[in-house]
């Protein structure tokens, strides 16, 4: 069963428009949890537009599963993750003023500098996956730097499969084969939803994680937050 990593950064993002403390996020990360998700990621950026610096360590002892922080790893993001120690980093490049991740690594260009870090926060227990597109140099590039895992942007793939062209996944099929033959493990993120979960699990060999925030949210508006995160634990079974 591929893991469900629930994304909570717009809970920060609602609780931020109003200042106070509702909704609760430490409260709400610990029902995710109840509710059987076996991860909580976040994503704070250098504006702490969403999640807080704070956030992120008023976490830790909260999150008793799987804990996946997002980001650039610039200085202070980095100062942050040996601090916090999670379960998993997960290195982004967005720029600081992009509203959301737009795009993966280029893992050759950046080889030496990802290598670096990656091998600063293996020394310190912490796993690492590299955010990439569905690009078979890309997946390479990633398996050299020694990561021991990859997250695959999946938005080129959430359009496609919007539109009604099934064949938008055959890319990140193909990458999923060569990192499953170079022992790369796989995460996902970007725009799945409960419409396009079960479709994307059928089709990538060896998936061990998603990360989702912006539509399992979006979704429990109307269905409630109990309930959509256990449609997408069956969606991926």
């Amino acid at each position: 069963m591929t893991k469900l990593s629930v994304n909570i950064n717009k809970i920060a993002t609602l609780r931020n428009a109003r200042g106070g403390n509702v909704p609760d996020l430490l409260k709400v990360a610990a029902d995710i949890q109840k509710f059987g998700a076996e991860g909580i990621t976040i994503h704070p950026r250098p504006d702490e537009r969403h999640i807080r610096y704070q956030d992120a360590r008023d976490l830790k002892p909260v999150v008793y599963t799987e804990y996946n922080i997002e980001g650039n790893p610039e200085k202070t993001f980095i100062d942050l993750i040996l601090e916090i120690k999670p379960t998993q980093v997960t290195l982004v490049p967005d720029a600081i003023d992009a509203i959301t991740s737009n795009a993966g690594w280029d893992t050759i260009k950046h080889a030496s500098y990802l290598t670096e870090i990656v091998q600063e926060f293996q020394r310190n227990g912490i796993r690492t996956s590299i955010f990439v597109d569905p690009v078979l140099e890309m997946i390479e590039g990633a398996k050299k730097i020694g990561t021991e895992r990859i997250e695959l942007y999946t938005e080129a793939f959430a359009h496609q499969y919007s539109l009604g062209n099934q064949k938008g996944i055959l890319p990140y099929t193909e990458s999923a084969i060569l990192a499953n033959e170079l022992g790369l493990g796989i995460n996902a993120g970007h725009d799945l939803s409960l419409d396009n979960i079960q479709f994307f699990k059928q089709n990538i060999p060896g998936l061990l994680e998603v990360s989702i925030g912006h539509a399992l949210i979006s979704e429990a508006i109307y269905l409630g937050l109990d309930n959509v995160v256990n449609m997408y634990l069956q969606k991926l079974k």
